[in-house]
């Protein structure tokens, strides 16, 4: 079968993917010039599901915005069309699962190799300057779609390749042009060709394998090529048997491709394993907890240091071997604690960042639904703080929220969650608190703040600050949710400008405020 009736063949498949209706739609809608923010966010909200699940990843560290994106219209101004098309594609590709006939073709470890592969994709992109990294999450999580293709079009023939690749006969290209007359990098892009996808998503599906093959020149499709190639060789190092083979490797053509230093690299391996869990979290895959790239090394290292001993000599280094992994193990969740903190830990006032106050509001309305307990929130402003900012220096301006920070900190529970919502904005999460308390909390913590003089190189400073509260419960509120609670508090806090500032407002029903 040549290429021509093999491409025909599939395309005429029943057993070939179909792209959902958005997706499809969205993707002739931003071929279009004359498209609008507006056109594609109508598109969009039109599956309730899939907006939902857009905005979730939205406002999670995946982007870590400062503010909270409440619709779709918001998503597509902050994040750009690119960035959403590239979601509703990812969400649109990891629902496909195998077809009708059975395969030993393993779908679900199909997908959570590609996603990890996406995560490391968008690691690596982003350590080079200037080029854009919109796509390339969506470039490395479809980059082996054509195997896809292939397994679910032509399962027989395709389980034989998997069989010669198992066997060691041929590597997996070599194997897919020996007994399909095609590879997957080929059929891949052909299929997307017909979808019509455009030429940043084309071009890493068909060059991957060979970055070297691609000569049109665009620095961004380019760029993104390589990192797509890269991110294959930096999951083999999670994934294969041969760790250590792939990790030289990968060290080698990540400095020769992208000139990508040996901080940067470091950087990437330390972080991958944790990306693609929380990515997995994020997107509704569950993954298999992933040990670290240290681990994984050590383990290969270990493995190599056991061949070719006698058994007496086995037992020793066994025992060498465990000692050294325990005390490995120890190092990691130390650093892995140091890394936690630099992902949740605002850097400037050592409280919580905007990324951990999301998660944890969204942790807190589960308890309080299992619990049928109240949760309150409080949104807390600096008054007048650019004019503060302008009139006294950034610098000082910066002493002042750290020492503002601390003032909070220190009367609230211990299990309240306070955080940097953004700038000169705080966070409060009361659990199992209702209105009426929660109000007391922040007239306390209002009037704290009013007579505390703020001492900043030996000069004392007076600052105030404005309060919006709200509060809610499960069985009370017909749509209890994280966005609902946010924008009330927003709502009370404006509020509580609007009235003068350096006051405390509580959200109620049909906006009838109550301040203290």
């Amino acid at each position: 079968m040549d290429h021509d009736e093999l491409l025909r063949t599939v395309l005429a498949s029943d057993e070939l993917p179909t792209l959902p209706t958005v997706a499809s739609k969205l993707i002739t809608l931003t071929s279009r010039e004359d498209t609008t923010l507006t056109d594609i966010a109508d598109l969009i909200a039109q599956d309730v599901s899939l907006s939902a699940k857009i905005l979730k990843v939205s406002n999670s560290s995946f982007y870590s915005f400062p503010q909270q994106i409440g619709s779709i219209k918001q998503a597509v101004s902050i994040l750009g069309t690119n960035a959403v098309r590239s979601l509703v594609l990812s969400f649109s590709f990891l629902s496909i699962r195998n077809g009708s006939r059975k395969s030993r073709f393993d779908f679900a470890k199909f997908w959570e190799r590609s996603l990890a592969a996406a995560v490391a994709s968008k690691l690596i992109l982003e350590k080079v300057k200037g080029v854009d990294t919109e796509e390339v999450f969506i470039s490395g999580l479809l980059q082996n779609l054509g195997e896809l293709i292939f397994a679910r079009t032509f399962p027989d023939t395709y389980e034989q390749v998997i069989e010669a690749v198992a066997d060691n006969q041929y590597d997996l290209l070599n194997a897919e042009q020996s007994l399909l007359g095609i590879t997957h990098c080929h059929i891949g892009y052909e299929v997307a060709k017909h979808w019509s996808f455009p030429e940043t998503l084309l071009q890493p599906l068909r060059f991957h394998h060979r970055p070297a093959d691609y000569q049109d020149g665009d620095r961004t499709i380019l760029a993104t090529i390589k990192a797509v190639y890269l991110s294959d060789l930096l999951i083999n190092i999670l994934f294969s048997s041969k760790p250590e083979e792939y990790h030289k490797q990968f060290r080698k053509e990540a400095k020769k491709l992208l000139g990508l230093t040996n901080e940067d690299i470091e950087d990437i391996l330390e972080k991958v394993h944790i990306s693609v869990v929380q990515a997995g979290a994020y997107f509704g895959l569950k993954m298999k907890h992933t040990k670290s790239i240290q681990e994984i090394l050590q383990e290969a290292n270990i493995r190599l240091s056991l061949l070719n001993l006698d058994y007496d000599q086995m037992n020793k280094q066994l025992v060498a071997a465990k000692i050294e992994l325990e005390n490995l193990t120890r190092e990691l969740e130390k650093k892995n604690k140091i890394l936690d903190n630099l992902v949740h830990i605002d850097g400037l006032t050592e409280i919580y960042n905007h990324r951990y106050f999301q998660t944890a509001l969204d942790r807190e309305i589960d308890r309080s639904i299992r619990q049928d307990a109240s949760v309150s929130l409080l949104f807390i402003d600096i008054d007048h703080f650019k004019m503060f900012n302008d009139t006294y220096g950034h610098q000082l301006g910066d002493e002042i929220l750290k020492d503002f920070s601390s003032l909070l900190k220190s009367h609230l529970r211990t299990y309240d969650t306070l955080a940097r919502y953004g700038g000169e904005e705080f966070g409060v999460i009361l659990p199992a608190t209702d209105g009426d308390t929660a109000l007391l909390v922040a007239e306390k913590l209002r009037a704290e703040i009013d007579d505390n003089e703020f001492l900043v190189d030996s000069e004392k400073h007076h600052v105030s600050a404005s309060f919006g509260v709200c509060s809610s419960r499960p069985g009370v509120e017909d749509d209890f949710s994280k966005s609902l609670m946010i924008s009330r508090a927003d709502q009370a806090l404006y509020e509580a400008k609007r009235q003068g500032r350096n006051r405390v407002c509580l959200w109620t029903p049909k906006k009838k405020w109550y301040r203290l």
